[in-house]
This record gives C-alpha cells, sequence and structure tokens, in this order.
C-alpha cells in the first residue's frame, strides 16, 4: 500500500543555528554547535528566500513557520522583514502564521512594531518570578536577565503583540507551581506552554542530568497547576490557556491533538537549520536524522522520504509498559526523545508516570468539561 503523502504545513526554523546570546545550563541546543564547522552561524538569503520559495509552493492553503534557535533574534530584524517580503512575494495569496521563540534579550520598539505588524506570535522564554528564572537562565558571565526580560514582556504587550510563556520545568521550578501561575498571569501572560527538562548527564551517561525534574516532581507540578487552572474555568470556560491542558482537552473532544508529543505519530513537520540542512525533529538535530539540504533536494519530498517515515514510526514502537494502558489515547507514550534522554528509563517513556500522576487527579474534571463543551457543539455521544 502507497503510504499517505504527508502536506507541509509547518516548518521550524534555525535562522542562527545554535548561536545564543545566553548560556542556559539546561539548554540541550547549544551542544549542537559541534555538527557545524562555523564559529559563527547565520543564514544566508540564498538559504532564506529558496526555503519561503519552496514551503510556498508545495504547502497548502495554511503554512506556519516557527522561528527559533538558539536564539533568531541574532539575524538582526532586517533578516525578519526580508522573510515576510519573500513569503508575500511566493505566497500566492495563502494564509501565513509567524512563530517567534525568543529569550526577549534584544527586541527593542523596532522590533515590537514589526511584530504587531506583522502579526507574529512570540513565546517568551520566562521560567517565573525572580528567583525560579534566574536559577538557570543566565548569561556567559552569569549575569541573571529575569528584569530585562519580565521589561521585554511588558513592551511587546504595549505594542500589543501576542505573547505567549514559555516555561521549562526543572528540578528547581517545578515545586513552584503556584507561584509561577501566579506570575504569569499578574504579568498579563494568561497562554502558557510548560516543557519538562530531562537530559542526560554529561559526565555520566547513565544518568540524567541534576537540572532535569524527576517524574514524580513533573506529575505533581501538573497536579498543582491543573487545580490552579480548573479554579479560572468559569462557566465551562477556561480563562488561561495552558498548552498541555488544551492538547489534552483536543483528545477528550474527540480532536487531532495540536501537540506532536501527545500525537499518535510524529514526523510531520521539519526542521531547517541555519545551512539548510533539514532534519525530522528539533530534538533529533543529530547526523543521522538529517534528510538533506533544501538547496540540493526538495521539502516535500524530504518530509514523505522514507527516512522520515521510519523516523515517525518510532513513536509508535512504544514501551511495553503502554500496552493495555487506559491513558494511551491521550499521550501515546509521550515524546520520543523522553525515552532515550534518560538512560536509566531503558525505553521506558521518562514521564510515563508524570502522565499517569496527571490523569488520575483530572481525568473526572476533563470529562465533565468535554461534556459541556460537546453539547455547546450539539455533539451528544461523548467519544
Amino acid at each position: 500500500m502507497t503510504p499517505v503523502r504527508s502536506a507541509l504545513d509547518s516548518v521550524l526554523v534555525k535562522p542562527a543555528g545554535p548561536d545564543c546570546n545566553m548560556s542556559c545550563s539546561y539548554c540541550f541546543y547549544l551542544q549542537k554547535a559541534e555538527m557545524f564547522p562555523a564559529f559563527v552561524h547565520r543564514m544566508r538569503d540564498e538559504v532564506l528566500e529558496e526555503m519561503i520559495r519552496q514551503v510556498m509552493s508545495q504547502s497548502n492553503a495554511q503554512v506556519s513557520f516557527g522561528w527559533q534557535g538558539g536564539e533568531p533574534t541574532l539575524m538582526g530584524l532586517p533578516f525578519f522583514q526580508k522573510a515576510t517580503v519573500w513569503q508575500a512575494r511566493y505566497g500566492a495569496g495563502k494564509s501565513v502564521g509567524n512563530g517567534l521563540q525568543t529569550n526577549g534579550l534584544l527586541l527593542d520598539p523596532h522590533w515590537a512594531a514589526f511584530l504587531h505588524r506583522h502579526k507574529f506570535l512570540v513565546g517568551l522564554s520566562l521560567d517565573g518570578p525572580e528567583h525560579v528564572h534566574d536559577h538557570y537562565r543566565v548569561l556567559r558571565g552569569g549575569q541573571k536577565t529575569w528584569s530585562t526580560v519580565v521589561e521585554r514582556a511588558r513592551m511587546l504587550q504595549d505594542a500589543d503583540v501576542e505573547v505567549n510563556a514559555l516555561t521549562v520545568v526543572t528540578d528547581y521550578s517545578a515545586q513552584y507551581a503556584e507561584e509561577i501561575y501566579g506570575f504569569h498571569k499578574e504579568l498579563g501572560l494568561t497562554h502558557m506552554q510548560f516543557i519538562p527538562c530531562v537530559e542526560t548527564d554529561s559526565s555520566d551517561p547513565g544518568l540524567a542530568a541534576s537540572f532535569s525534574v524527576s517524574p514524580e516532581k513533573y506529575g505533581n507540578f501538573l497536579i498543582r497547576l491543573f487545580d490552579l487552572w480548573w479554579a479560572d474555568v468559569h462557566d465551562g470556560v477556561a480563562t488561561t490557556s495552558i498548552r498541555y491542558f488544551d492538547s489534552i482537552f483536543h483528545a477528550y473532544v474527540g480532536l487531532s491533538v495540536p501537540d506532536c508529543t501527545l500525537a499518535e505519530r510524529c514526523g510531520n513537520y521539519l526542521v531547517v537549520e541555519h545551512n539548510g540542512d533539514v532534519f525530522s525533529c528539533d530534538f533529533f538535530v543529530l547526523p543521522q536524522w538529517r534528510l538533506g539540504n533544501l538547496l540540493e533536494g526538495q521539502l516535500i519530498e524530504m518530509l514523505n522520504s522514507p527516512r522520515q517515515r521510519e523516523f515517525g514510526a518510532l513513536k509508535a514502537a512504544r514501551p511495553a509498559v503502554c500496552s493495555g494502558c487506559r491513558w494511551l489515547r491521550f499521550c501515546y507514550g509521550g515524546c520520543t526523545k523522553d525515552r532515550m534522554r534518560d538512560p536509566s528509563d531503558r525505553g521506558n517513556m521518562h514521564f510515563c508516570r508524570s502522565h499517569m500522576m496527571f490523569f488520575e487527579h483530572a481525568d473526572r474534571p476533563l470529562r465533565k468539561l468535554a461534556s459541556v463543551w460537546l453539547r455547546r457543539h450539539g455533539i451528544i455521544q461523548y467519544p
């Protein structure tokens, strides 16, 4: 049987590669500099234009670009101005979404005006109140960054830029769910994304790095966070958005989940590095998952290549513990990377226990909320 071809509707772009003006203790991407020989990594105009030309010609009516790093704003504002010009030139009337993930340090009013004008969604890396954020998110000399990032958040909001908070959950921050949630709300960042951190210890490959959050700590963090979120649900409507909960709720009402870590399969987007190299996934920018270079091949063919299908199938090779699990349809074994980052897990998903703890706590209220949603949309049967 011929495989169903995937549509090219999303690319994640690393225009400055792994380069960053911060030195966060838990960052997994800084080490990718070893893969690229140049000391400084910057996307050339030739690569940018060809990437946009291909994406716009090979995609459907809607397409999204995620600009990430490292730190993408190291490219400077003119780079992104050119990107939007080429998106319009090659777009043929298609709907284009742009998301910028940034630490915020280089943003200024000129950036804010541009981001507002072109309707960029900004994911601002902010781990919470000062003592949490500055615990790991520092400059190379150890200088703190919290006050600058908070100032940038307010500047973006004043310019009417859509801003989400992206927060990494570590061994330290997992203790402060109430403080983090309350801080983001008070700052006006009511759309939040929480990413659990697990990395392999560089000095002992048999262990997780010290800053990694344990399954139990992350499970308790999710439970406390859910209770805070649930308290802000009024008349069946959530007044704050947490990406993990939003994605799970999609599954509860029978919709496709937007978070690839919770989907049945992965491999439905591409990562484009600064030099045009294309990879299977943000967490698998590795030689064995290099699909080609966009100056030498077509993105749509790389997305539908046997190698990318092989990558997508990795998620389906779930650990034995998933067999018969009552929560399987809500997480499908979690993100593939989390089966590999902590070798002590021996192939199990590092956060499996976290998910189980969460669903055991949140299933009943989520079912209640789903029933309200389904009735409002004229759907009687629970999926």
